[in-house]
């Protein structure tokens, strides 16, 4: 596809989210949304142990530190808590581990992948990190990881 036939693509999914669709696909994001997460409020307290060895990281911790884990792998555990399928050929995967702050949308962690966990799942996600990551018509991300596999 050209540049101009996946920008209209682009364009397409972001129109069919804002006009209804599940929005929510884009949680921590700043410009075309309200910039706070989105993700639905879990139904109690979420509490998953942080992902081991020397790449595992909580939420709260890949957004205070994502300026040196920028472009790094990273490996994050958490509840899935809001999953979107097949949004620019991606699913796009909510993560909430029990910290970071809901106010600051720091306790939601989108992550990208082509694997499809289900909602309630406990999962490891292991992908490249980004910072500040724009998909262009407004829609950027102060955390994300991508091309990430996830499993139980």
């Amino acid at each position: 596809m050209n540049r101009f036939g996946k920008w209209a693509a682009l364009c397409v999914s972001i129109g069919v989210l804002s006009a209804g669709g599940d929005a929510s696909a884009f949680g921590n994001m700043s410009g075309g949304g309200s910039g706070a997460a989105m993700a639905p409020a879990a139904s109690g307290p979420i509490k998953v142990e942080k992902a081991k060895g020397a790449d595992g990281y909580t939420v709260s911790e890949t957004y205070e530190k994502a300026g040196k884990l920028d472009k790094k792998t990273v490996v994050v555990r958490g509840k899935v808590v809001k999953m979107s399928k097949g949004i620019m050929g991606k699913n796009w995967v909510h993560l909430q581990d029990g910290s970071g702050d809901q106010g600051k949308g720091t306790n939601d962690l989108v992550v990208t992948t082509q694997d499809v966990p289900k909602i309630g799942d406990v999962v490891t996600a292991k992908g490249t990190l980004y910072k500040d990551k724009d998909f262009g018509a407004g829609y950027k991300y102060k955390v994300i990881v991508e091309e990430a596999t996830v499993k139980q």
